[in-house]
C-alpha cells in the first residue's frame, strides 16, 4: 500500500511576459478551492490526499485549468513558474487581507522575503513513531529535494548567484529547529516556542520539514516537506514525489504502515537486499555524528543546495563524506529502481533522470541567460511552454478532468 499524498501549491499570477500582478483577493472570492497568502500576488490551492499517482496528476492540473480560465476572464493574465519576484516588486508587500493581524505581523517582521511561491508535499503517516522517524530522515535529506526543484535564480531582474533564491532569503523560523526524537519532544518544544513568542502560532514553524495534522502539536498524521521551490511541471512534481516515497519505502515506513492498517505491503525478498529498513539517526552506529551535529550538517547542506542545487557539495549524514547532490540522488534512485518497477512506479519517477541530466529549472534558465537571453525573455518562454505542456496534459486527461 502506498502512502497518501497531497500538495499545497503556491503560484504567482501575472502577465504572459512575467510581470507579477495580484489577484488573490478576487480569486478566493470567485473560485472554490483557493486560499489567499499574505501578499495578493500569489495564491494557493491544496489537493486532496491520494495514494495513486494518476489521481494526483489530475488533482494538480484541474485547479490550474480553472484558475487559468478565470484569469483570462479578467484580461491577458496567466499563472507562472518560478519561486521569487523574478522581474521586480520586492519594494513592498501588497496585502491580500489588510485586516488580518497575523498577516500584519508577517509584513512587519519579514517584508517581501516571504512573498515566494513553492510546493509543500504532504505524506500521510498515521503511526506517530514512524512519522517522526520519517521526519528525521526527510530533514537530513531535504537538501536533495531542494536541489531537484530549484527554480528561483532571478530576483528583481537580476541573477542572484543562488539557484534557489527563495530558500536563501526565506526566514526559517525559529532560526534553530531540533531534530525531534519523538512526539513529546515536538510538543514540549512547540509549546516553549509559543510561550517565548518565537512562534506566533502552531503554523509559524517555517522549516524544511515539519509534522502536520489537524490539531498541532497533538494530533498529527503526516509529514510536510516545505523546502521545495515551485515545481511547475506536473510530471516533474510527480517524479520528485515518487522519489521521496521510494526513499521512505527503502527505510521501511510502508512496512509499519501496513502493520498498523492491516493492509498488506509485501515485496519479494530479493528486492529488499539493498534497502535500509529501520534507518534512523537515533540508532547507534547509523551515523558518526550527534544530533546537534546532524542539525548543523542539515542546515549547512540546505544553504549549499540553495546556492548550487544539483552541483552542490554536501556532507553525507551517514558517513561524513563530501558528495555532489546529483550523485547522492542518483545513488538513491538506483537503490529503489527495481522496487519502482515492481510497484508500477517507474514511469512516474523516470523524469527524475532528465532533471539530473539536463538540469533543474533554475539551471536551465541560467543556461539560457548565459547564452544571451534576459530574465524577461526567459520567463516569457517558460510561461508559454508551461501553458502548452499543461494544455496537452489536459487534453489527454479530458474525460477525467470533467469529473474533477
Amino acid at each position: 500500500m502506498l502512502l497518501s499524498k497531497g500538495f499545497e501549491v503556491e503560484v504567482y499570477t501575472g502577465t504572459p511576459t512575467g510581470d507579477v500582478i495580484g489577484f488573490s483577493d478576487r480569486i478566493v472570492a470567485n473560485l472554490n478551492g483557493f486560499v489567499r497568502e499574505p501578499d495578493n500576488r500569489n495564491v494557493e490551492y491544496t489537493t486532496a490526499p491520494y495514494r495513486q499517482y494518476e489521481r494526483l496528476l489530475v488533482a494538480l492540473i484541474a485547479p490550474r485549468q480553472r484558475l487559468r480560465q478565470y484569469l483570462r476572464s479578467l484580461g491577458d493574465y496567466t499563472i507562472m513558474p518560478g519561486s521569487t519576484l523574478a522581474l521586480g516588486g520586492t519594494d513592498k508587500v501588497q496585502r491580500s487581507d489588510p485586516q488580518n493581524p497575523y498577516h500584519s505581523y508577517i509584513e512587519q517582521t519579514y517584508g517581501t522575503d516571504v512573498v515566494t511561491a513553492s510546493v509543500h508535499i504532504n505524506l500521510g503517516i498515521p503511526d506517530l513513531a514512524e512519522l517522526f522517524r520519517a521526519c528525521r530522515i526527510l530533514r537530513l535529506e531535504a537538501p536533495l529535494y531542494l536541489a531537484l526543484s530549484a527554480s528561483s535564480p532571478f530576483l528583481n531582474g537580476q541573477v542572484t548567484g543562488s539557484h534557489s533564491s527563495r530558500w536563501q532569503m526565506f526566514p526559517k523560523t525559529p532560526a534553530q529547529v531540533p531534530i525531534f526524537t519523538d512526539h513529546q519532544h515536538y510538543i514540549d518544544w512547540t509549546e516553549a516556542q509559543l510561550r517565548s513568542g518565537a512562534m506566533q502560532n502552531v503554523r509559524h514553524l517555517w522549516s524544511s520539514v515539519r509534522p502536520n495534522g489537524d490539531n498541532r502539536p497533538h494530533d498529527l498524521n503526516r509529514a510536510e516537506l516545505r523546502i521545495c521551490d515551485l515545481i511547475f511541471d506536473p510530471l516533474a512534481m510527480l517524479a520528485i514525489t515518487t522519489f521521496i516515497e521510494l526513499r521512505l519505502l527503502a527505510i521501511g515506513i510502508h512496512n509499519h504502515l501496513a502493520q498498523s492498517t492491516g493492509m498488506p505491503f509485501n515485496l519479494p525478498v530479493e528486492l529488499t537486499d539493498n534497502l535500509e529498513l529501520g534507518l534512523d539517526p537515533l540508532v547507534a552506529g547509523t551515523t558518526p555524528f550527534s544530533l546537534s551535529e546532524l542539525e548543523a550538517i542539515a542546515d549547512a547542506n540546505e544553504i549549499a543546495a540553495a546556492k548550487d542545487s544539483l552541483d552542490a557539495v554536501l556532507t553525507h549524514w551517514q558517513t561524513g563524506e563530501q558528495i555532489l547532490a546529483r550523485d547522492w540522488i542518483k545513488q538513491q534512485y538506483d537503490q529503489t529502481r527495481a522496487i519502482a518497477k515492481h510497484l508500477g512506479l517507474a514511469c512516474f519517477v523516470s523524469p527524475l533522470l532528465k532533471i539530473l541530466e539536463c538540469g533543474n529549472e533554475a539551471q536551465c534558465w541560467l543556461a539560457a541567460y548565459n547564452s544571451g537571453l534576459s530574465p524577461r525573455q526567459i520567463l516569457t518562454t517558460a510561461i508559454s511552454s508551461a501553458a502548452e505542456q499543461e494544455n496537452k496534459l489536459a487534453i489527454d486527461l479530458a474525460d477525467v478532468l470533467e469529473l474533477a
